[in-house]
């Protein structure tokens, strides 16, 4: 059967795929697995309660939810009735719960639990379009969601629900999306069942047609790049586990021993320093080895690799390599990558360890995919997110930004005063407002973002992401931010990788009672200084970094420093860290 609604995707599981074991999730340490036809059936009775309830075509209903099997149920159920779902990060403020609730006109709340509940339950009351809120805890006072399955299992309306499935076509709107953003007010956007369905039959043919496959899941399914994904891993049949806590990826990793994951740098990164942190450890021939599989796996490239490079690397595969391999499940092959650039080191060395790593690059209004590598002749380019996706056009503005047009672009802001010039050109290309450019292979480089691009007193661009990444790809940094619009010279803030800071000083016999201590000690000052300077070499002089001051604590999307896709928020950082940027000038 052709897929052109998204809840299409539960007939071809009718049509070709009867599995036992479909969906996993955790419940209290236990894995709570679904087979495909226990999916269907609550699905469809979801649907049966939400029409029971009085939810018509085009109302919308809101999910705040960590990742779980039950979130496939509701999205399912909330879609085939025709109802517009809008999925909410579980970790934003109440003030942006609140202004989603009223902004969105939902009708009806799903969330996880208590915690989650906590967080809105004071500002329902100003949020008068909301009728029913369900949890999927029991907690006191508040419905649960498996009392809207049995009240849907009670009223079965497979013809009306059949009638309304067939009057939904792939131009409506499945989903509104609210991007966190960096800056300003959440913009919903819009996006069709055609929008995101194009992302998946341009990339399910990437991976293997496998349906023995594991998957697990881990990246908010309210975002739309795991979400996407996640629609391709059931395209193809896959088994997916999901897991509602980060600390729980590599533990779960071994348990289900998943064959796909997507994931974005940071994890990458984290996985590598604690790998790097065990290595310093070591000693002997284990040390010696150790570190000649990282030196190997810096260089790694794919194609023109000596026959001396090939024989260290088969050896290293079998001596170093292969405890990565055990440590992530055995059985991983693809990781895919996306969200923000991935140190060019970390790609070639996840590729040397055996792991296939592709990297991707879109929007929330693009669907999101606008380009991705692939295993086809010179498709993964290191530095590069690969070509443009098939069915995507992309193309280089004058001023270097990134346009593309194509099925997977948005319907449009929802109730937005956004003048569509803001979004679209003259001649109806989607403006990124990233800048990049094709290499001579094919593939789409990403430079920096056209907003975050400044100017020194001196007059002289800095464009911030290039220097940004370049430093963060010291095992002493986790994340760094360059400052100095309209200053004399560019410098940058620093939030040092204490995990990473600890080990060392444990190797070297530093001493230190807190991250405070460590970030005044002269010694470490200066080693992170090299690390600037070692990044410096490589720049022109007005790009150079001056000065830098490090932060005490490291940055997250819980302390304000980071959007739920873990990007800059540049101005809370600029707003939090004053007294550090005030020093720097």
């Amino acid at each position: 059967m052709e897929v052109k609604r998204i809840f299409d995707l539960l007939n071809r599981y009718e049509e070709k795929f009867d599995k036992q074991i479909l969906l996993g999730g955790m419940v209290n340490g236990v894995w709570q697995r679904y087979s495909s036809k226990q999916y269907i059936e609550h699905a469809k009775n979801i649907s049966y309660g939400l029409l029971k309830l009085g939810i018509k075509k085009g109302d919308k209903i809101i999910t705040i939810t960590t990742n779980r099997p039950e979130w496939n149920f509701l999205d399912m159920g909330i879609l085939m009735v025709g109802a517009i779902h809008v999925p909410i990060y579980p970790n934003i403020s109440s003030e942006e719960y609140k202004y989603i609730f009223n902004h969105s006109e939902a009708r009806i709340v799903f969330v996880a639990g208590k915690e989650m509940y906590s967080r809105i339950k004071d500002i329902l009351p100003d949020c008068k379009n909301i009728e029913k809120l369900y949890t999927f805890m029991n907690l006191t006072g508040v419905e649960h969601l498996s009392e809207l399955i049995e009240m849907g299992s009670k009223n079965n309306r497979e013809k009306e629900l059949e009638e309304i499935k067939n009057s939904i076509q792939e131009e409506d709107v499945a989903t509104i999306i609210y991007t966190s953003g960096t800056t300003g007010t959440p913009k919903g956007a819009m996006l069709t069942h055609k929008n995101i369905l194009s992302n998946v039959s341009s990339i399910y043919t990437i991976p293997e047609q496998d349906s023995s496959l594991v998957t697990l899941s881990f990246l908010p399914l309210c975002h739309v790049y795991e979400r996407m994904l996640n629609y391709m891993y059931q395209y193809n049949g896959y088994t997916i586990y999901y897991v509602d806590n980060v600390a729980h990826i590599v533990d779960a990793m071994r348990e289900v021993k998943p064959h796909i994951i997507c994931t974005v740098p940071r994890l990458l990164e984290s996985i590598h320093d604690k790998i790097m942190a065990t290595g310093r450890k070591l000693t002997g021939y284990e040390k010696l080895f150790f570190y000649w599989a990282i030196r190997i796996g810096y260089k790694y490239k794919k194609e023109g690799k000596s026959i001396f490079y090939r024989l260290q690397l088969w050896l290293l595969r079998i001596l170093v390599f292969k405890k990565w391999k055990q440590s992530l499940g055995g059985n991983l092959d693809i990781i895919v990558c996306g969200g923000a650039a991935l140190q060019e080191r970390l790609s070639r060395i996840f590729w040397a360890a055996g792991f296939r790593v592709l990297e991707g690059y879109g929007l929330t209004e693009t669907s999101p995919v606008i380009a991705v590598s692939n295993f086809g002749k010179n498709a993964v380019e290191f530095g590069t997110v690969g070509p443009p996706l098939k069915g995507v056009e992309v193309r280089i503005a004058e001023d270097g930004e990134i346009q593309c047009k194509g099925p997977n672009v948005m319907k449009g802001y929802f109730k937005s005063e956004t003048p569509v010039s803001e979004y679209l050109t003259d001649d109806g290309w989607f403006k990124t407002g990233d800048i990049g450019h094709i290499t001579k292979k094919g593939n789409l480089k990403i430079t920096d973002r056209k907003k975050e691009i400044f100017k020194t007193a001196a007059g002289k661009y800095i464009a911030p992401q290039i220097i940004e990444n370049k430093i963060k790809e010291s095992p002493f940094v986790d994340n760094v931010m360059v400052v100095g619009e309209n200053q004399k010279y560019p410098a940058a803030i620093i939030a040092p990788n204490f995990f990473h800071l600890r080990s060392w000083c444990d190797v070297k016999k530093i001493t230190y009672t807190s991250n405070m201590d460590m970030i005044k000690n002269t010694v470490i000052r200066k080693r992170i200084g090299r690390e600037v300077e070692k990044v410096n070499a490589g720049l022109a002089d007005h790009e150079r970094i001056i000065k830098f001051e490090l932060t005490v604590n490291a940055w997250s999307v819980e302390t304000g420093e980071l959007t739920p896709t873990l990007k800059l928020r540049r101005k809370k950082i600029l707003t939090k860290y004053k007294k550090l940027h005030d020093q720097l000038f």
